[in-house]
């Protein structure tokens, strides 16, 4: 069954077209990968379904879960289960890490119609996701990514996706800043929190580096604002091997 359906998908950004009627369908506990030259829309896909300002859709549809997720404003297709993973996470000084990620959850599960989670038992939630990343509990009283190395700010970025356990997880190139060490632990993060049989992710990265531990059931590549050319993992290989402009000809 298909979780996330795009169907000729078409937007503007300050009035220049990037994606031209791209269309693509992800399925509950797969894992999909994009990748593509620099310009050809990847990150403009993400911001599009996660409902940022400015990023105005022209045509086509998008079904997240059966709804019309286009008809959605931002925080509610977070609390319908849809994360963003940020290429480079904001910083926000003044407040704290465990406070955001709090007031986070308990918005969502407020708008869910559930119950918000007791001091107690969020602290618990959040220091046992902050152990899965490797990340000392003691950053979570930091604010929110200031002073974090380019490893924290992902491996925090994770943490919260732990803890708000979205359906659907859309990560901007979550591989970028990373070093050999933390780019293992924010791959296992990913595998222990995402890959089960009613959730997906959506990776978008430039390299088949993470890919080494997200083993994907797909990749496609998105060259001028279309998905051309899709395969299984072997595909990545292939662009390793002979860069996007060989493969996309």
């Amino acid at each position: 069954m298909s979780l996330l359906s795009i169907t000729d998908l078409a937007n503007e950004v300050a009035g220049k077209p990037i994606l031209k009627g791209l269309s693509l369908s992800i399925g509950a506990g797969e894992i999909h990968a994009i990748m593509g030259p620099n310009g050809a829309g990847k990150s403009t896909l993400a911001y599009t379904l996660g409902g940022r300002p400015g990023y105005e859709v022209t045509g086509g549809s998008v079904t997240f879960a059966g709804e019309d997720l286009l008809a959605m404003e931002p925080h509610e297709r977070a609390a319908a289960g849809l994360f963003l993973g940020f290429q480079y996470p904001v910083e926000i000084p003044g407040v704290s890490t465990v406070q955001f990620l709090r007031e986070a959850l308990n918005a969502q599960r407020k708008t869910r119609g559930e119950e918000p989670l007791s001091g107690g038992a969020f602290l618990k939630l959040a220091r046992e996701k902050a152990a899965l990343l490797k990340l000392d509990p003691e950053m979570l009283k930091r604010p929110v990514n200031v002073g974090f190395s380019g490893g924290e700010k992902k491996r925090a970025e994770m943490v919260q996706m732990g803890v708000l356990d979205p359906k659907f997880a859309i990560l901007d190139e979550t591989d970028s800043g990373l070093d050999i060490d933390a780019l293992r632990i924010v791959g296992e993060g990913i595998n222990a929190i995402m890959r089960k049989p009613d959730k997906a992710v959506l990776l978008i990265t430039h390299y088949q580096r993470l890919l080494d531990y997200v083993k994907p059931d797909f990749v496609h590549v998105l060259a001028a604002g279309r998905i051309v050319r899709s395969g299984g993992p072997e595909l990545a290989l292939e662009l390793e091997e002979q860069g996007y402009e060989a493969v996309v000809a």
